[in-house]
Parts: C-alpha cells; sequence; structure tokens
C-alpha cells in the first residue's frame, strides 16, 4: 500500500481544471490575500514627532521610529541635540502589541506556505486528492481551524492597532515626562499614516471570509458529503445502509 501511494505521489500531473472550479479559485484568493495580509503588517515603517519649546529654543522636532512588530517602548526619541537640555534617548513611547502583531503575520505565512502546498496537490494530485478519504478530511479541518484562527489574529491584531494609535497619537505629549516639566512645553507634530496596517485588518477578515466560505466546497470532497462505503456496497450488491447512518 505504502509502495503504491509513492508511486501516486510521483505521477505528478499537471491538470489546471481544479482552478476553474470553487474549490481552486477560492484557494487562488485566498493566496493572495494571505500575501497582503503579512506584506501590509509586516513591512510598516512609521514615526511619531513632537515639537518642543522651552527657553531660547522653539518648536524643536523630536522624533520617535516605529514599525513592526511594534515593541513601542523600545523605540526612543531622537534629536538632533539636547533639546531643552533633555537627553530624549532615554524616553520611549508606550506599550508593547508584538505579541498581537507577530502571531496575525506569522499565521498569515503559514497560511501562505499551506495554499501553495494545496495548489500543487489540487493541480498535479488531483486523482490522488479526490480518491483519497484522508486528505479531503485533512483539509476541511485546517479550512475550519483556519477560519477561527483568521477570526481571533485578526480581532487581536485589529485591537492592538486602535491602541497603537493612541500610543503614537497627541497623547504621548500627555505621557512624556520632560513634558510635564517647567519650562518645556510640548506640542503633537504628526504620526505617519497607518492606512496600510488599516488594509491589513481588512485582508484579515476578508481571509475569514474566504476561508469560511470555501470550507462548503472542501466539505463536499470528503466522506462525510458523499461516503464511498455507500457506492461500494452498491456495487457489491449489499444492502445500502439505514439513512443518517
Amino acid at each position: 500500500m505504502a509502495s503504491s501511494l509513492y508511486v501516486r505521489m510521483s505521477a505528478f500531473q499537471m491538470n489546471l481544471v481544479p482552478l476553474q472550479e470553487p474549490l481552486g479559485f477560492i484557494k487562488v484568493l485566498e493566496w493572495i490575500a494571505a500575501i497582503f495580509s503579512f506584506a501590509t503588517c509586516g513591512g510598516f515603517k512609521g514615526k511619531t514627532e513632537i515639537l518642543v519649546s522651552c527657553n531660547g529654543t522653539k518648536n524643536e522636532t523630536v522624533t520617535a521610529t516605529f514599525g513592526y512588530p511594534f515593541r513601542l517602548n523600545q523605540a526612543s526619541f531622537q534629536s538632533p541635540s539636547s533639546v531643552c537640555g533633555v537627553d530624549w534617548k532615554r524616553h520611549v513611547l508606550i506599550g508593547d502589541y508584538s505579541s498581537s502583531a507577530q502571531f496575525y503575520v506569522t499565521f498569515a505565512v503559514f497560511v501562505f506556505l499551506y495554499c501553495i502546498a494545496t495548489l500543487l496537490l489540487y493541480v498535479g494530485y488531483t486523482n490522488l486528492y479526490r480518491d483519497s478519504r484522508k486528505l479531503p478530511m485533512t483539509d476541511f479541518v485546517v479550512t475550519v481551524v483556519a477560519t477561527f484562527l483568521w477570526l481571533v489574529s485578526t480581532s487581536a491584531w485589529a485591537k492592538a492597532l486602535t491602541d497603537i494609535k493612541v500610543a503614537t497619537g497627541p497623547r504621548i505629549v500627555q505621557e512624556l515626562l520632560p513634558c510635564k516639566q517647567s519650562p518645556t512645553a510640548c506640542h503633537f507634530g504628526s504620526v505617519t499614516s497607518m492606512g496600510s496596517l488599516n488594509v491589513s485588518v481588512i485582508f484579515g477578515f476578508l481571509n475569514m471570509i474566504l476561508w469560511g466560505g470555501n470550507a462548503w466546497f472542501v466539505y463536499k470532497e470528503t466522506s462525510l458529503h458523499s461516503p464511498s462505503n455507500t457506492s461500494g456496497s452498491h456495487g457489491q450488491g449489499g444492502a445500502a445502509p439505514p439513512p443518517g447512518i
């Protein structure tokens, strides 16, 4: 049996028909959506600026650079000189959102790799996939689990993104110790647009919808939808099992 499986696995035959069916076509969409998910989040770089004024100094810019994986508590402020006599490198942004960001990106990368593997199976080993009981069932279980994990990871990342926007926005002026001490006066300057991070959240929920919708088409390939033992018993002249079994 093992040798027979090895022979079938070695017989790679390109068949693009599954890509024209919902099962394969949606898998391609899932593959593309996964790329956008981890690329828009993992590739982000930004900065937030505040304007500092004191005796003899007016509106000097102090900048903190941040990005994936969003350990803001390690993003220190930088200035061309010691503005108002403050060592700004000792002051950092507030918050660590790396767990949510890394969970989201890591899961998206795994989904990307899984889509490549399943597309290879659909296209190169169509008969092996559809004649097997275990492969479609495994694919179905992974699809259901992935749908749930997309919901969990995207929701966590969306909440973290909301907190990141607050932590890098005007609120930082109220949190920085030098800005609370006279005669230093701080005003919020600007922060990099987080449009790409908003897109990552959108693609996360889009992935959840795609995987949830595709679960039905994967289910149709399993023995739960069309039990092979029913046709086998008819072919041998045996009695069909009672309905519901």
